[in-house]
């Protein structure tokens, strides 16, 4: 039923284009349809040779934007992160193929995400491809063709679902703006500290330090 009232609400691909937050419509898969993609479709192609990674939104295939700057930190803040929530057995933190289901059925991937021991299912990594639940710390880092509506929909949805903290990365800027609900936010630069508090107690990192690997030389 809700992929019959999106279609007939969206006829044109200027109007999907719209509902998915203004994004270039070279992101919008068109097969299938717009309207008509599952969660089986999000699967296949994050299996298929290509390996594309892309989140379900009201039955619409949105691929992620993804160039060497914003795969470089996902590995880089991934990885400091992950050595953090380790050492203290914290809980996991997981990479860009990381499917989660919010709580309205959309399926989001986020670059990086933690979540914590106790709000895994029997406290171990899920089995089941698409887990049925959003992280407590959610990571975006933000691509040239990501928009500010589009951004402000997905934060809407993983703090519905149950996000705590997010933190959007800005390469270009070299800033990270750090939401602890859909409008509060406090935006950090390079000459300030990224803290992991309440959910990663003790993480403490430099904003220059986070961006710095993009700056390193042979």
């Amino acid at each position: 039923m809700a992929t019959a009232t999106l279609q007939e609400r969206i006829p044109t691909m200027a109007d999907v284009m719209a509902k998915m937050g203004d994004i270039p419509p070279s992101r919008i898969l068109m097969r299938p349809s717009p309207g008509t993609a599952t969660e089986d479709d999000v699967l296949r192609l994050g299996k298929s040779a290509d390996k594309r990674i892309c989140e379900l939104i009201d039955g619409v295939l949105v691929e992620k934007p993804m160039g060497m700057q914003q795969a470089l930190l996902v590995i880089w803040l991934g990885q400091l992160l992950g050595e953090w929530a380790r050492r203290f057995n914290l809980g996991l933190v997981f990479g860009d193929r990381a499917t989660l289901r919010m709580i309205a059925g959309n399926i989001r991937i986020p670059d990086v995400c933690f979540i914590p021991w106790d709000q895994l299912p029997n406290g171990r990594v899920p089995t089941e491809p698409i887990a049925d639940f959003s992280a407590a710390l959610t990571v975006e880092i933000l691509s040239p063709s990501n928009t500010a509506r589009e951004m402000r929909e997905k934060r809407e949805e993983y703090f519905a679902s149950g996000t705590q903290i997010a933190w959007e990365l800005d390469p270009e800027n070299r800033t990270i703006r750090v939401y602890t609900n859909v409008n509060e936010s406090t935006l950090l630069t390079i000459d300030d500290q990224l803290t992991g508090d309440p959910l990663l107690p003790g993480f403490n990192v430099s904003v220059r330090e986070v961006f710095g690997e993009l700056d390193r030389r042979r």
